[in-house]
């Protein structure tokens, strides 16, 4: 698992804990390069066994994942394909992440929106900084959906209304919110929040390996069809790419320096300005 293979996640494995930071300028935008690499660590962590437990953490203290490249998704066709008869690649990607043995933590300090937070969601467990971390679904004010797992997995965690209330109105959403939602198991000081995860990852990976992956595989099984929800939001979200206002109001997104360094803080207020 060397570094050139997975030039934007720095990886380390010490004590059954896989590290992870995710260092993609200029804000760690989830695009095909990103997934791509995603894609490779996840096949390669699961395969290992010397991994018990993975942390996703993000070299910049700005952005855990910003969200998905908008660039990407403008470029998407219009056309409305035919119904995917089994999950397609990007879910694929996403999905390994919560179904593998292994524990899969996110540790967020920063931005986490649209395909961040969904990266985030299919993790086992998301911990972030109080006063530093920002989630949001922003999707609907762009003309499409949440298309990377956030209606299939977020109204289970925190229930329909408040999953209504998030991927709706496109707002942000810091820790403490997220927290009292239940979008995140803990919300915790900055300072406080990387020594807790280290601990918990630890704790974790000194378990038994078989009785890691059974407690997980069952957890898993308790929790309606995810692969049925996943293919129903693909549906959904293919659909969206035929609407003209979808490309308008990416263009407009793009035009007005949301998706930069500078633009990203205000995404959530700015959204009413797309139209």
């Amino acid at each position: 698992m060397s570094g050139a293979k997975f030039p934007s996640l720095q990886l380390t494995v010490d004590r059954g804990v896989a590290g992870v930071r995710i260092d993609h300028p200029p804000m760690n935008l989830l695009d095909a390069d990103l997934l791509g690499q995603l894609d490779q660590l996840g096949r390669s962590l699961e395969a290992d066994k010397r991994v018990r437990v993975i942390v996703f953490r993000s070299a910049d203290p700005d952005f855990f994942i910003a969200h998905g490249d908008v660039n990407g998704i403008l470029r998407l066709p219009e056309e409305v394909p035919p119904a995917p008869a089994g999950l397609p690649w990007v879910h694929q990607v996403l999905e390994r992440y919560r179904s593998m043995s292994k524990v899969t933590i996110a540790q967020i300090e920063g931005f986490a929106r649209g395909g961040g937070s969904e990266f985030c969601l299919a993790c086992d467990m998301r911990f972030a900084a109080l006063g530093r971390a920002v989630f949001g679904q922003p999707e609907v004010g762009l003309g499409i959906i949440p298309g990377a797992g956030g209606t299939a997995r977020l109204a289970r965690l925190v229930g329909r209304a408040r999953a209504a209330e998030i991927i709706l109105s496109g707002a942000d959403f810091p820790a403490a919110d997220a927290e009292r939602y239940g979008w995140i198991n803990r919300a915790l000081p900055a300072e406080e929040l990387g020594p807790f995860v280290d601990h918990l990852a630890c704790r974790i990976a000194g378990f038994p390996a078989q009785a890691i992956a059974q407690a997980k595989a069952v957890i898993n099984a308790a929790s309606i069809d995810t692969v049925s929800a996943l293919l129903g939001e693909q549906i959904a979200f293919d659909q969206c790419l035929a609407d003209p206002e979808r490309r308008r109001r990416m263009a407009r997104f793009l035009e007005l320096g949301c998706q930069t360094r500078a633009g990203e803080p205000s995404l959530g207020d700015d959204l009413e300005r797309l139209a």
